[in-house]
């Protein structure tokens, strides 16, 4: 999953590239991008049988310096807290693994961070791509994906770089400055191909390492919206917002939420434009995705979770009860179609067993001071919550 927000302090990379279109497009149609030839383990507490609890120091893994373990710190029940080697104040926003290799992967984040582990994100380890350092930039590394030993990683100021080698070597991509919005989302589909989506709501493909894009959808979600009057949107007139979150099925199909949460969009393969739809609740949304049998999830501020009813994209919702004591749930990741966990604000880690149904929280992670904002799994045994302040949780099953 894609990190929830994506505001920057940064200006965007501007290079000049060329511009292909057609000479009967609408005005409001995406150009189609053609750019120019160019250049520890981590501690465990094992609670003995004796009122004493022993703690087990980090091993080092090479070049890794964990931070030091706290005492006073209680287990997670089914996960653990891995300490990276990061500066304060640095956003974790994505991971990814090799799926030939499900011990090697990629931790992205703010300042220009990507760490590296191959012992299955037990340690990690600083990584440097010389294409991608510039005195003049501090990149956000928004989003990355594998599929097979290719793999994609793109960022902002506007930056793509590309693995033909499961990662042992990146190569930059050159971009055109006609891409409308900021690049939030890559999803790595075939050989050479990828599938990218900014904060505008233009998708893109490739098929040729990322050389040439093809718009896959005909408008931005602005152009759509105040093309057709919004149709009936509560909040859409005159939109000139961006996604605050964007999320895609394994099958291809998107949910995004509008920037302000008052009203949410979908789309599939074939589609000419995104299709919104006015919220269920009353509260604005906070965040949305696709479970695991294929229908969504949904919430909202002040902690509401809702599921749609039925497997298929349905407008009709209902409130699931939650233990989420006034904060917000943030993310919902699924480890299987009955197995689910949510996360959010102040440590709240909430598991379902029942495909969503019902919810139990999780009380270990409370003392764990972050908000705890994306859940990914990467497979069934493997998956990791990202928070503030560096905070990264395995799973341990």
């Amino acid at each position: 999953m894609a990190c929830s927000c994506w505001n920057s302090i940064f200006t965007p990379l501007k290079p000049t590239y060329n511009t292909i279109s057609s000479a009967s497009a609408s005005p409001h149609q995406l150009p189609r991008l053609v750019p120019r030839a160019s250049a520890s383990i981590n501690r465990r507490q094992l609670i003995a049988e004796t009122a004493a609890a022993i703690v087990l120091p980090p091993l080092l893994g090479a070049g890794i310096s964990p931070l030091p373990a706290k005492a006073d710190e209680v287990p997670l029940s089914e996960w653990e807290r891995v300490y990276l080697p990061i500066d304060p104040g640095v956003v974790l926003l994505d991971i990814a693994f090799v799926p030939d290799d499900p011990t090697h992967g990629f931790l992205l984040g703010t300042r220009q961070t990507i760490l590296e582990t191959k012992d299955g994100g037990t340690t990690w380890a600083s990584r440097s791509i010389a294409s991608a350092e510039e005195e003049d930039f501090n990149y956000r590394f928004n989003s990355i994906s594998f599929k097979g030993k290719e793999g994609w990683i793109i960022g902002k100021p506007a930056i793509l770089l590309y693995t033909s080698d499961a990662g042992e070597t990146w190569q930059r991509i050159p971009l055109s400055s006609q891409l409308p919005g900021d690049m939030v989302y890559i999803k790595a589909t075939g050989e050479k191909s990828a599938e990218m989506v900014t904060d505008e709501g233009a998708i893109y493909v490739t098929s040729n390492k990322g050389y040439n894009w093809k718009a896959a959808i005909q408008e931005t979600v602005s152009a759509t919206l105040n093309r057709t009057v919004s149709s009936g949107i509560s909040g859409a007139s005159y939109y000139t917002g961006t996604f605050s979150t964007v999320n895609r099925s394994p099958d291809g199909r998107y949910v995004a939420v509008s920037s302000r949460g008052n009203f949410y969009l979908t789309w599939e393969p074939g589609q000419a434009y995104w299709q919104p739809h006015n919220r269920a609740v009353a509260r604005r949304i906070q965040n949305m995705g696709w479970r695991a049998d294929g229908g969504l999830w949904l919430l909202v501020r002040g902690g509401g979770l809702y599921l749609s009813k039925g497997t298929g994209l349905s407008e009709d919702f209902e409130e699931v009860s939650v233990q989420s004591r006034g904060f917000g749930i943030l993310d919902v990741g699924y480890r299987s179609q009955d197995e689910a966990w949510a996360a959010g604000g102040s440590g709240i880690l909430l598991k379902t067993k029942n495909g969503g149904k019902t919810w139990i929280r999780d009380k270990a992670a409370d003392n764990i001071a972050a908000n705890l904002y994306s859940v990914k799994f990467i497979n069934d045994n493997q998956g990791f919550v990202l928070g503030n302040d560096g905070v990264l949780l395995k799973y341990l099953g």
